[in-house]
């Protein structure tokens, strides 16, 4: 067979552990040698009849006692200014992190990029002497709160083999002035030095934001709108302070980043003396000084507020990379959920892979904690119940909990449940009408939040745009429920407030920032909000009017034709006040296969009656014409 074709860069991948290597050999030789001379002196000692230590001379108490209280007090106020300059990282060997890459689920487009680094980053040497390029020092991670940045950096450090130095932006504010960059320097420090120890080193400084927003004054270019526009507008930041000003710490931040490779204390000492001594000497004699050995460093931060940070710190040269954690898809979060429920105890209708495949699809836009989070949440719910083996049923009702709120029961009147139960009833049949690719979720008259009732759907499938037959569809469910009140009680309630707001807003971006009914003017573009923007206008709002009215008379027409469908809904939600999933569709499926029985049983008996009616007809002919 072949072999395998390797890349140089994975056959280089021992840089780190050679120089780990080296600095192991220096520091056995330079231990080695005051144990030897020790060992000498002892030796010698012994052998010539000397004390091995000297005779300690006799101090009188009095003198003593005031003596030692002022260096105790020289001793507190030295440690005082030291300790508010010591860097509060934490350093995590890398047997010590329990994550590797393989633990890292959900990030795939994100996961092949932060391997890559590790591949430059273990062979920093092979990539910056063999093959002439400038080896990545900075990544930073961006993304919505959960979405694995850390794991992943400590992933990273466990998977290159070096030192992990953790420390959190908000650790390195200080009341004193002056001690937020001094921190900052003892943190940059410790990374050198443990880079420079360990053969390598992998910083993480967590929410930077808080001590590198952009400064005063500092204008960033940044694209406004989708990625296809191609005008830039300026963006000044200047809301960021912290103790000693915004500018002193910024740009502490950026020269310690550009500091990777400054030359070390015996190095600068060395340097010292040999600058000294070629004043002396002439030109074509002078000594060479030593050069400062590149650490290899990689500094990750992470952030949510990328947008706000200092420009300066997004160039290449400090920050390489900038690398978006985005929530998983699909598939992501099928993994996600295989991999929390290997290790949590489950019901045996959780190894179905349907059900799997239906839980990623109804948990879209979550992120890799929430996810875990839900699951810990049905485990609540089955130890609440008495059982140690979460169900399907008891993921619902925790994705429920967790979508909409902990349910609060009302005792509504007889006949305010009753408006309620319509009104919902009417929003889920309108939804399964006129929209089939969405999944009704819940549908409940129980109190969750602000809401006495609601109707929770998505879409069955992962999408990023929406037609406009979607936009329709969305209004027309909104309308569901003002519709329903007005068809069964002739009259509407204040409850379709907030399904108003919702349909105007839908149909806001219908008219002006889609182009769905026939201006291609967009509102967007304006600095005003889309929905002001459109009712401000007069054009506008007649199309708004229209597209509202529209949806109004079409669902008017469609449950006036399925009553029984909103019936059966109503009575169902007042004897169960709360359904789940498919609990929903098999009410409407069972409604509308009675009435579709009852339709053919009505058209059998109209049938039956004509041609009974026929039959006696014929028969009185025949009885005419025998009489006659």
């Amino acid at each position: 067979m072949p072999e395998a074709i390797v890349s140089p860069i994975r056959q280089g991948a021992h840089d780190i552990a050679v120089s780990r290597e080296k600095v192991r050999r220096r520091r056995v030789f330079r231990v080695g040698i005051p144990v030897v001379l020790l060992e000498a002196y002892i030796v010698f000692s012994a052998l010539t009849g000397r004390r091995m230590l000297p005779a300690m001379p006799s101090l009188d108490p009095m003198v003593v006692a005031p003596v030692l209280f002022f260096v105790a007090l020289i001793a507190i106020l030295l440690l005082t200014q030291v300790g508010t300059a010591r860097s509060p990282h934490v350093t995590y060997r890398p047997e010590q992190v329990d994550v590797g890459l393989d633990d890292v689920i959900g990030i795939d487009p994100v996961l092949e990029d932060v391997r890559r680094s590790i591949d430059l980053f273990q062979t920093h040497r092979q990539f910056a002497e063999q093959m002439g390029g400038t080896p990545r020092r900075g990544l930073l991670f961006e993304g919505l709160p959960g979405t694995g940045k850390t794991m992943t950096a400590k992933a990273m450090a466990a998977e290159a083999g070096v030192p992990f130095l953790f420390v959190s932006a908000t650790s390195f504010q200080s009341m004193y002035y002056g001690a937020t960059a001094k921190k900052i320097r003892a943190y940059f420090k410790a990374l050198r030095k443990a880079a420079r120890t360990e053969g390598g080193a992998i910083g993480f400084i967590e929410e930077i934001d808080a001590i590198a927003m952009a400064r005063g004054g500092m204008a960033s270019a940044a694209f406004v709108g989708s990625p296809f526009d191609l005008v830039r507008r300026p963006r000044t930041v200047t809301n960021a302070v912290v103790s000693e000003g915004t500018g002193g710490v910024v740009n502490e931040l950026l020269v310690q980043m550009q500091s990777f490779d400054e030359p070390t204390g015996g190095d600068k000492l060395v340097n010292w003396f040999i600058a000294r001594a070629n004043l002396l000497m002439p030109a074509n004699r002078q000594m060479k000084q030593r050069k400062p050995v590149k650490a290899p460093i990689l500094l990750i931060a992470a952030t949510n507020r990328a947008d706000n940070l200092d420009p300066a710190l997004l160039r290449p040269g400090r920050f390489d990379r900038r690398l978006t954690f985005s929530t998983p898809d699909a598939r992501g979060r099928r993994a996600l959920v295989d991999h929390f429920l290997a290790s949590r105890s489950t019901d045996v209708e959780l190894e179905d892979a349907a059900l799997r495949d239906r839980l990623a699809a109804a948990t879209s836009g979550w992120t890799p904690v929430m996810i875990e989070h839900l699951l810990d949440e049905a485990l609540v719910n089955a130890l609440r119940r008495g059982s140690l083996t979460m169900t399907f049923a008891d993921v619902e009702r925790a994705r429920i909990t967790e979508m909409v709120g902990i349910g609060q029961p009302v005792a509504y009147t007889r006949a305010e449940q009753a408006l309620i139960a319509t009104h919902e009833a009417g929003h889920a049949v309108t939804a399964w009408l006129v929209a089939p690719n969405r999944t009704l979720e819940v549908l409940t008259i129980i109190r969750r939040g602000d809401a006495l009732g609601l109707l929770a759907h998505s879409d069955c499938d992962e999408v990023w745009t929406h037609s406009q037959y979607d936009l329709r569809a969305l209004v027309q469910i909104a309308m569901g429920g003002w519709v329903a009140e007005e068809l069964f009680f002739g009259q509407t309630s204040t409850g379709p407030a907030s399904d108003l707001a919702s349909a105007t807003r839908t149909a806001a971006q219908m008219v002006g920032a889609a182009g769905m009914t026939g201006s291609l003017i967009s509102f967007a573009a304006t600095p005003h909000d889309l929905v002001s923007a459109v009712l401000n206008d007069g054009a506008a709002r007649q199309q708004l009017e229209g597209v509202l009215d529209d949806a109004r008379s079409t669902v008017r027409r469609l449950l006036s034709k399925h009553r029984h469908l909103v019936e059966a809904l109503r009575d169902a939600l007042l004897e169960r006040h709360e359904l789940l999933g498919l609990e929903i569709t098999d009410v409407l499926e069972a409604a509308a296969l009675r009435q579709e029985q009852l339709a053919e049983q009505v058209e059998a008996d109209n049938r039956a009656a004509v041609a009974a009616g026929a039959a006696a007809a014929a028969a009185a002919a025949a009885e005419r014409l025998r009489v006659a």
